[in-house]
């Protein structure tokens, strides 16, 4: 089989074509992104045909990435952060006057705004948490989205860190105990006071409960429960008696929750525009299964699964539930969005986000299983170069964030840069992750730079014992937790890699959960603290300390690429300053990228460009993959 071509970088990280299509309430027209001077904006186009597409946003500095239909055919909000420091403002379109200038909803200096909901109950209102009246705290606030007045529903009475809006205006909030555990309480505005309903055991849920909506009926909250199991299923907790009653739940898979919520996709629960009503679940393994609930919804699903190999990703439809527009997730075809009438059965592809890939050129993402040394068996995904023989590969272990998130099966464009340049590539949920059930997650804890890092190293052996690793060319790429075991590896295990990249990652624990901005800080105990530690503890600062990259500096020696946004809230430059000083001073072979209009996390395409034109060549002077 013969060698496909060199993909470029900016094919596979510049502007996609168009991506995140949906459609309106009255099923009239579709919003899209698309790219608008070199930043993805979002446009807007009849139902029938793109001929009259335009631009309605018009940001030249960094891309949208969400936007929301309203009720009024007239507006449509989005949000926007400053330089990805994630102080996200809502902003406002006139769809009826192109002319008309934006408007931010939330002009104010340095806040952030939480959620944006748009209650059915509530039409021309949006819903926001935003803290304009101190920074550390919340409230709760409704916008009147046609004059921008805004008059806040609740002030936080000072530790709540969700507040949700009641089918009958009834509010409800979520706190969080001294012990880290997740309390639900109703909002008692007259007295100013919350009234407990239910509490839910925080070792349960590090990244809180995903999903946790307020169910179609109004009297219950729809929760992804662990409750006596191992694996998350669904349940309406009760809003007077706090009792769980079981709503769906899968014989061997998770609700994919937390890896949706952590990456920002829309819920797991599928829901009807309309009337809130549940049509279907979201669960996750190899692949994804949806189980439709709604006999009519299992009709609309099947034909909707008909129109490609691969997954349906992000769903939307209008009023009437007869009108839909489909994304799907492929691993060697990204972004495929159609568009579907259930009651004509007429169906259209709308668009391929990258027209000028093509699949066949792409590598496949293999699920496969390995055994960690201790026995716990760890999810993984193997992807091997297209054309060339599977023996003795560079290869390059390619390390997810959170901790508490997850690999799944789709197109992921690091993965196919790495294996068209001839790199096995091998992506592990170690344990830790999210998506596995209670047990798998849970076996994280005290094992940072500990078994954790091992179920890393377990699987480089597997690949070498496979035959298509050869063991001196191996490296190590990973982002925020994944930049972290990247340091770890080269740190801790100096002969293990030839050559790594940190991007965004920590190099002190205890500093990182120092610096993190006070809307995270309250969310510790339930992850950092339950898992790695507190740093108020002296004692537990220095186990922090030891299981931190920069306690062994000096043992690094492998080639290493640092990458950091100098505006991240939640890993600041400190983090990368400090270590890549540390080892310039030794004479360590370091190459530092800083982008000063980046957060947590590159977005706007000319930066991702940037870093991995740097990541293929760092990649290959070090491991040895083709360059042509």
């Amino acid at each position: 089989m013969a060698l496909p071509e060199l993909i470029t970088v900016e094919a596979l990280f510049g502007s996609p074509e168009r991506t995140t299509a949906t459609i309106s309430p009255d099923g009239t027209r579709i919003a899209y992104l698309a790219p608008w001077k070199n930043r993805l904006n979002v446009w807007v186009s009849g139902v029938d045909g793109d001929t009259d597409a335009r631009c309605v946003t018009s940001d030249e500095v960094r891309s949208v990435s969400t936007y929301y239909w309203t009720d009024d055919p007239r507006w449509l909000l989005y949000t926007q952060d400053t330089g990805g420091d994630e102080n996200w403002h809502v902003h406002r379109v006139d769809l009826d006057d192109p002319d008309a200038p934006v408007v931010d909803l939330t002009p104010f200096p340095g806040v952030k705004v939480l959620d944006v909901q748009l209650p059915i109950e509530r039409p021309g209102k949006a819903i926001v948490q935003l803290n304009a009246r101190k920074l550390e705290e919340f409230d709760l606030a409704e916008i009147d989205i046609a004059t921008g007045e805004l008059t806040v529903l609740a002030e936080n009475p000072g530790y709540v860190y969700d507040w949700m809006w009641g089918a009958a205006g009834e509010l409800f909030a979520r706190t969080l105990t001294a012990e880290g555990d997740i309390a639900l309480s109703r909002w008692n505005a007259v007295a100013g006071e919350l009234e407990l309903i239910a509490t839910f055991d925080g070792a349960d849920y590090p990244m809180g409960i995903h999903p946790f909506e307020m169910a179609a009926d109004g009297g219950g909250v729809w929760i992804g429960s662990m409750q006596g199991t191992d694996l998350t299923r669904l349940v309406r907790v009760d809003l007077t008696t706090g009792v769980e009653t079981e709503v769906d739940s899968h014989p061997t898979l998770d609700i994919d929750g937390a890896r949706r919520a952590v990456a920002a996709l829309s819920s797991p629960l599928i829901r009807n525009r309309r009337t809130g009503a549940l049509l279907g679940v979201r669960y996750l393994g190899e692949r994804q299964e949806i189980r439709p609930v709604d006999p009519a919804f299992a009709a609309v699903l099947q034909n909707l699964r008909a129109l490609s190999d691969g997954d349906v990703d992000e769903l939307s439809s209008d009023d009437s539930g007869q009108r839909w527009v489909a994304s799907f997730v492929d691993d060697r075809n990204p972004e495929v969005t159609y568009f579907y009438d259930h009651t004509t059965g007429e169906s259209r592809l709308l668009f391929r986000s990258r027209p000028r890939l093509d699949p066949d050129a792409m590598a496949p993402m293999k699920p496969v299983t390995i055994t960690a040394r201790d026995g716990l068996a760890l999810p993984s995904y193997l992807t091997l170069p297209v054309g060339i023989e599977p023996s003795a590969l560079p290869m390059v272990l390619l390390v997810h964030g959170g901790p508490w998130f997850r690999n799944s099966w789709g197109f992921d464009p690091e993965a196919q840069l790495l294996a068209n340049r001839g790199y096995a590539v091998l992506q592990v949920n170690f344990r830790g992750s999210t998506g596995y059930g209670k047990a798998h997650m849970q076996a994280a804890i005290g094992e940072f730079a500990g078994a954790m890092q091992d179920d890393l190293l377990d699987a480089v052996d597997w690949a070498v014992a496979q035959g298509c690793a050869d063991p001196d060319r191996i490296g190590i790429f990973g982002g925020s937790y994944g930049g972290y075991a990247a340091l770890v590896g080269v740190a801790f295990t100096p002969d293990r890699f030839a050559a790594a990249i940190d991007y965004v990652g920590v190099s002190n624990l205890a500093n990182v959960m120092r610096s993190m901005p006070p809307f995270l800080q309250p969310g510790l105990v339930a992850n950092w603290y339950r898992y790695v530690g507190d740093p108020a503890d002296p004692e537990q600062e220095a186990d922090m300390l030891a299981r931190s990259p920069i306690s062994r500096v000096d043992q690094i020696k492998a080639p290493l690429m640092v990458v950091q946004g100098a505006n991240d809230p939640r890993v600041v430059q400190a983090e990368s300053d400090t270590i890549v000083a540390a080892l310039r001073d030794r004479g360590v072979d370091v190459e530092y990228m800083v982008k000063d209009d980046e957060g947590h996390g590159f977005l706007n395409p000319d930066n991702q460009i940037d870093m991995y034109r740097a990541a293929d060549r760092f990649l290959h002077r070090h491991l040895g993959g083709r360059n042509r």
